[in-house]
């Protein structure tokens, strides 16, 4: 055989062997939690849940992705690339520092003294998560609202 002739059975045996049967799945947010409140910020974490049932794995880009807090736009979510695992359940973090200073004005003043004296925020992320793998590109639309607890 020659090495053409080996090239192009190893490309079509590749080809063939690597399944993309479909996206990866998105199972939804988890852990929604305040991991830091102190100073003039507040950094919430969320774990975004996959599964994807293919032997080929991808990235993952969270760019655009919104959070709300107690209904107002108080940050978005930029991040680097993640690498998705062939056959596997994965999560991904999502990690935003607020500064403390956007929850307060005028409008909103009254649904934050509300929200303190019950303990309760309503986080709400709202946005995109792109999914790549070999120039086929594919979202996930993400709208998801919890209540955390907050302690004071």
């Amino acid at each position: 055989m020659t090495k053409r002739s080996i090239l192009i059975l190893l490309f079509f045996t590749l080809l063939f062997n690597c399944k993309v049967s479909e996206k990866p799945q998105f199972i939804g947010l988890n852990k929604i939690k305040i991991i830091d409140a102190k100073g003039k910020a507040i950094t919430l974490s969320a774990d975004a849940m996959f599964k994807n049932p293919n032997d080929v794995g991808g990235k993952l880009k969270t760019d655009g992705l919104k959070v709300y807090i107690n209904e107002r736009e108080v940050a978005t979510i930029v991040s680097d690339e993640f690498n998705v695992p062939s056959k596997n359940d994965f999560t991904i973090p999502l990690v935003v520092s607020v500064a403390t200073d956007s929850l307060l004005d005028k409008n909103s003043l009254g649904g934050l003294i509300s929200s303190l004296i019950s303990q309760q925020l309503k986080v709400r992320y709202k946005g995109e998560i792109n999914y790549k793998v070999f120039g086929y590109l594919s979202s996930y639309e993400i709208d998801d609202v919890q209540t955390i607890k907050v302690k004071l």
